[in-house]
């Protein structure tokens, strides 16, 4: 549980005070920001090429829960069991929520594996 709260706060999973991103965690647009090293410790965040090709995993996983819940959130306001306006709502919330789950599922990676080596 404590992790979480220093996943979602963006900060360094070594010592908890510096941040993983340079830029905003939650509302930024584009590609995220990250920093190589925490400013606080210098813990390096990227262990080796190609680190976070796990984390595509992690987004995968979470966009698919997203997805599911927008559906049965979005089928609850239409007649049909299954409508096709329900696919532009859950491509909408997938699209607007694309930047923050690639943030969220880096964190995610890291804290996994935040004492693999130092």
């Amino acid at each position: 549980m404590i992790s979480l709260v220093h996943i979602l706060k963006n900060e360094c999973p070594n010592c908890n005070k510096g941040k993983v991103f340079s830029d905003n965690f939650f509302f930024s647009l584009g590609f995220p920001k990250m920093n190589k090293h925490c400013s606080n410790c210098n813990f390096k965040f990227e262990k080796e090429p190609g680190y976070f090709f796990g984390a595509m995993f992690v987004n995968y996983a979470i966009t698919v829960g997203e997805a599911l819940i927008t559906f049965f959130i979005s089928s609850l306001f239409f007649e049909k069991t299954f409508d096709f306006r329900v696919l532009y709502i859950i491509g909408f919330v997938i699209l607007l929520l694309a930047s923050f789950n690639i943030r969220l599922s880096r964190m995610i990676w890291i804290y996994a594996f935040k004492n693999y080596s130092r």
